[in-house]
């Protein structure tokens, strides 16, 4: 719930940033973020004989795509496209349904396969709308 708020809340901040603002927004955010989860990133690897470089390259991967979602949202909000924006953004649990289901293996119910569908359903016809 609480990573939730935050997600929203920087949503809401990257929405109100002005047009001269450039890219300083996404980049207080990264690294007010980065600054966030150290902490804990810490206490994961202190266990750890070593750290090992393919974590850290998935780690640094999935924060330039992060950093990317949020270029494209802010610039999105800028355009004046924030709603189509919102809609895209809130797929953003579709991700790790489909990471859990490629990467892991796991296997869905007949519930989270209709939400699957219902959302790229939702998706196709916000586009052509």
């Amino acid at each position: 719930m609480l990573s939730s708020i935050g997600i929203a809340l920087q949503y809401i901040a990257l929405a109100q940033a002005g047009d001269g603002a450039g890219l300083w927004p996404i980049v207080a955010g990264r690294f007010a973020a980065s600054l966030a989860i150290l902490p804990l990133a810490g206490a994961a690897f202190a266990g750890m004989r070593r750290i090992r470089l393919p974590i850290v390259l998935l780690a640094v991967v999935t924060g330039g795509i992060a950093a990317l979602a949020l270029t494209l949202y802010m610039l999105a909000a800028q355009m004046q496209l924030v709603t189509i924006a919102v809609v895209l953004s809130s797929l953003y649990p579709v991700i790790p349904v489909l990471l859990g289901i490629t990467v892991l293996s796991e296997k869905l119910s007949a519930r989270q396969v209709a939400g699957l569908l219902a959302a790229g359903a939702a998706v196709c016809l916000i586009s052509v709308g």
